[in-house]
């Protein structure tokens, strides 16, 4: 007889320290008696189910057979060589029927005589004598399948439960960091953050809490791994989507993003009702929520404008915080855009950041010239790959081919102006 305190007890502090339910526990103690029981007393083929009395803690037992016919059992004689034509004969639905195991089926007519309304496919349960005493073997394997079913429940509950926050953001601690890769404490599991997914340039110390955007939950190991992320464009858009209530209401969309993390950030917002600012209600009041996104970031510098079915519209505003003359449509999505002189490093970009991020966010290729010089091509993201724009060796060498003429010092402390008002949300905003 068992000690159903005590058992109780256990059962509670497991499910607590696992976080998953007592009556999961409860049954995965129940299959290990079974286990044990058949070990001890029965065949090994057999299957044996075990009951245990929440109130008396007595134990029942029960060999279940399934109930079958010639047409969904083939029988040792079947084994034999076969021609093709008998092969087919006893393959169903692709597959080859099992064979027959005295101690796992049983015959329609002999389960008739237990169940008169028994049908095929049906578990039979027979009842056997209960025993309390098992040997030191079954006992050890009776200890091995709660160990098993335990992890196969806390997987299956982790699982489940950080399926549904994938796309998300979830907040945990910085647990170690081995190769650059970041282990981090997120309460039931762990989840990892490969060093390509980590802020360039960000440094993350032990103990530390951050907020991570789960990429994707892995079910191939022993334990569901969480990839984590915080350079993903996505995380910015969850971010905003925190600050934002506007966006929870539906009434602001984040209709694109491009982003390079660590260094800048363009978003494209569209407004669901007449009358709400998309870019007033990301920026907030003097700034506080796109701040807020910023300080995450590590002072990742956002560049927020207005979304446009336009392309000329959209074009010209993603290049902000330049000032664009005119933009010209070409075919094949490409498109000219003309700035004044001293706009012309502004719309670049330090290493062609503005066009190229402006590009990824449009979907277009821009080519940008100065409007008193429109024959010469200042730069053309044509000539660059804009998903793998990230090698800054070709980043600089197209940056470069400007027609020989570098930024005077007028011309940076315009654009040093020029970004300050972006920054401070005065400009366009």
């Amino acid at each position: 007889m068992l000690d159903l305190k005590a058992l109780n007890r256990a059962i509670e502090q497991i499910a607590h320290e696992r976080g998953i339910k007592p009556e999961a526990v409860w049954g995965a103690i129940e299959s290990a008696i079974a286990t044990a029981y058949r070990k001890e007393y029965r065949k090994k083929g057999e299957i044996i189910k075990c009951r245990l009395d929440p109130k008396t803690g007595q134990a029942k037992f029960w060999q279940v057979k399934i109930v079958v016919d010639k047409s969904t059992v083939r029988l040792k004689k079947d084994e034999q060589p076969q021609t093709e034509a008998d092969k087919r004969a006893t393959e169903t639905e692709g597959e080859t029927l099992p064979l027959y195991n005295p101690d796992r089926h049983l015959w329609l007519e002999e389960a008739k005589q237990i169940k008169p309304d028994a049908q095929l496919g049906e578990e039979i349960e027979l009842p056997l004598e209960s025993y309390e005493e098992f040997g030191r073997i079954a006992s050890q394997a009776a200890k091995q399948v709660i160990l098993q079913k335990i992890r196969e429940i806390e997987k299956n509950s982790i699982k489940q439960e950080y399926q549904d926050k994938e796309g998300e953001i979830i907040s945990g601690v910085v647990q170690r960091i081995e190769k650059g890769n970041v282990y981090v404490d997120l309460g039931r599991a762990t989840g990892i953050m490969f060093y390509n997914e980590a802020i360039p340039g960000e440094h993350y110390r032990i103990g530390e809490r951050l907020r991570f955007y789960l990429l994707a939950v892995q079910e191939e190991t022993k334990i569901p791994g969480l990839i984590l992320s915080r350079s993903h464009p996505q995380f910015v858009v969850k971010l905003f989507e925190l600050e934002v209530p506007e966006i929870h209401d539906g009434l602001v969309e984040i209709k694109a993003i491009a982003r390079e993390a660590g260094s800048r950030t363009k978003i494209a917002a569209a407004s669901k009702v007449e009358g709400v600012d998309p870019i007033g209600s990301l920026v907030g009041q003097r700034g506080t929520r796109v701040m807020a996104v910023t300080n995450e970031l590590g002072n990742e510098k956002i560049d927020i404008i207005e979304w446009s079915e336009d392309p000329a519209k959209f074009i010209a505003s993603s290049l902000s915080p330049a000032k664009v003359v005119s933009v010209e449509i070409l075919p094949r999505r490409e498109a000219k855009v003309l700035v004044p002189e001293d706009q012309l490093s502004l719309a670049i970009g330090k290493g062609g950041q503005n066009v190229r991020l402006a590009a990824k966010l449009t979907g277009w290729k821009i080519d940008v010239r100065s409007a008193s010089r429109p024959d010469v091509v200042q730069f053309d993201t044509k000539k660059l790959n804009i998903e793998e724009a990230s090698n800054e060796e070709a980043i600089v060498k197209e940056s470069r081919e400007v027609g020989g003429e570098e930024k005077n010092e007028e011309v940076n402390e315009k654009e040093k102006i020029e970004q300050e008002k972006v920054e401070a949300g005065e400009n366009e905003i």
